[in-house]
């Protein structure tokens, strides 16, 4: 027979060891260091981790974790961050105001373009891009991309304005029957004066 002590201090471990395998994700990263050689992390993050994603969610359900890995690269002299996300968070329905599982998994790959003259390089029909002067707005000798901040924009891009569930009741029921309001035309006077004038 086990004993209860040790299951709790194992379940204790558990708990710790999944706590510890959540991943920091750095807020900025320095983009003339990493955008020549390349950058890349992986982790698993709370979806909490993210401030305004974090106002999204519900407290009615457990938050899962966020599989995600991101990668800075250089392609045909555009930079370039792509990013995997894998996994869901809960939101509120607006149905039923119940708990509605959003997935998220998805890639994403957006273009950091130096100026307008970089557009050409690539095709604007497929590629998301931005501007790097409307995202690193904090003017310091060594220009700061926001990673983390791009990265639950496009988060937040996936998670729809009002989450519902594919087959739900609403929450409001209507009592009693919706009297008809009897409203005049408009025009009822104006068909009266034709026929005498």
């Amino acid at each position: 027979m086990s004993n209860p002590k040790s299951n709790i201090q194992a379940n204790d471990r558990n708990d710790d060891n999944q706590i510890a395998h959540l991943a920091t994700m750095p807020e900025n990263i320095v983009l003339d260091k990493w955008s020549e050689s390349g950058f890349e992390w992986s982790g698993v993050v709370a979806p909490t981790s993210f401030e305004r994603l974090s106002a999204l969610l519900t407290d009615d359900h457990e938050q899962s974790n966020l599989q995600l890995s991101t990668r800075l690269y250089r392609q045909s002299n555009v930079i370039h961050l792509a990013t995997h996300l894998k996994g869901e968070v809960w939101l509120t329905c607006q149905r039923c105001l119940q708990p509605v599982a959003v997935d998220l998994t998805d890639d994403y790959d957006i273009a950091l373009l130096e100026d307008d003259s970089q557009v050409g390089l690539i095709d604007e029909e497929t590629q998301d891009y931005l501007l790097l002067d409307e995202v690193i707005s904090e003017q310091t000798p060594e220009r700061l991309l926001p990673i983390k901040k791009m990265i639950e924009d496009e988060i937040i891009l996936k998670t729809p304005m009002a989450p519902k569930h594919d087959d739900c009741e609403m929450a409001a029921s209507q009592v009693g029957d919706i009297p008809e309001e009897e409203t005049e035309n408009p025009f009822a006077a104006l068909a009266a004066l034709k026929g005498k004038l």
